[in-house]
């Protein structure tokens, strides 16, 4: 008998010691802080015409027209540059949360791009909070314009180019937010055997907040000195850099800045700027971006957690 009662004694104190164990597990997962992630980095995908580390989120597609002007010494004779402009028009699609796909047409060399994004890592703060936001480029251009030298045999292989990019930001509390984006070109022409076909260029990116819905941008485009040596349309080609602000109304996000590029897409940016900024050499542009919900994202992920719990 006294056996028993030993036993039955011992078997208590475990299960009573497990209880106990598990009431301490919850309450401290119960103190535990939450995980928030980041929002608004940046206004929109772009921060002038680079790339930002934001994406549309799943079932929304943006449309995205880009302009950019001619230079502003052609004075009144060209009005200043608004006579001459380049277009772009893309649709931007957000097949996940964190992954876009995409393509553009451009009037600037009649290019088509197609392009695909993904945002793998994101700041947050509380529980495993992580301090930075890690986005991944790669896109595709055709230059469908004709040939610079059509007397010579040609290729379609020519005609592409290829752009790879890693964006890390960083926003610091409401006001400031900051970028690098390492980007990597792939020309396969280039204009003499002096060029790279492969540039490696620092983009620099930062946006600051004035108010609610008004913010100022700043883009900036470091590419090395030997990779690219031949003149573009009979210019140096120099680095990028791009002023403006952005003006949240609404659906729409309207970007109006100032640069030394009327390029838009990353070869444009890296390998094809030439405008000389102490010769005045600057081009009006702007963005206007509109965000459109094609389905409820979150009665899709309902349906599907449904469905996985049903298997």
């Amino acid at each position: 008998m006294i056996r028993i009662f030993t036993l039955l004694f011992i078997l208590l104190s475990s299960i009573n010691s497990f209880a106990q164990d598990d009431l301490l597990d919850l309450l401290e997962e119960e103190q535990k802080p939450e995980k928030t992630f980041v929002t608004a980095t940046f206004k929109t995908t772009k921060i002038v015409s680079s790339n930002s580390v934001e994406t549309n989120g799943e079932g929304s597609l943006n449309f995205v027209i880009q302009h950019r002007f001619g230079r502003v010494t052609g004075g009144l004779n060209e009005f200043f540059g608004l006579d001459d402009s380049n277009l772009r028009l893309a649709l931007e699609y957000g097949a996940l949360d964190n992954l876009d796909i995409g393509f553009g047409r451009s009037s600037y060399e009649k290019k088509l791009d197609f392009f695909v994004k993904y945002r793998f890592l994101r700041q947050s703060t509380g529980y495993k909070a992580f301090p930075l936001t890690l986005a991944a480029y790669a896109s595709m251009q055709i230059n469908t314009g004709p040939f610079p030298n059509p007397n010579r045999k040609n290729y379609f292989s020519s005609r592409m180019s290829y752009a790879y990019q890693l964006m890390i930001a960083r926003k610091f509390g409401k006001w400031v937010s900051l970028q690098l984006t390492p980007t990597y070109v792939h020309k396969n022409l280039v204009t003499s055997k002096l060029d790279k076909n492969d540039i490696f260029s620092l983009g620099f990116g930062t946006s600051v907040r004035v108010s609610g819905s008004v913010r100022i941008n700043l883009e900036y485009y470091w590419t090395p000195e030997g990779q690219v040596v031949s003149n573009y349309n009979q210019e140096k080609v120099v680095n990028a850099f791009s002023l403006g602000a952005d003006i949240e109304t609404g659906g729409h996000v309207f970007q109006i800045h100032v640069g030394n590029t009327r390029g838009m897409l990353e070869k444009e940016l890296v390998a094809e700027t030439t405008g000389d900024i102490l010769k005045g050499h600057l081009n009006f542009g702007f963005n206007i971006t509109r965000s459109f919900a094609l389905y409820d994202a979150n009665k899709m992920r309902q349906k599907r957690k449904l469905k996985k719990e049903s298997k």
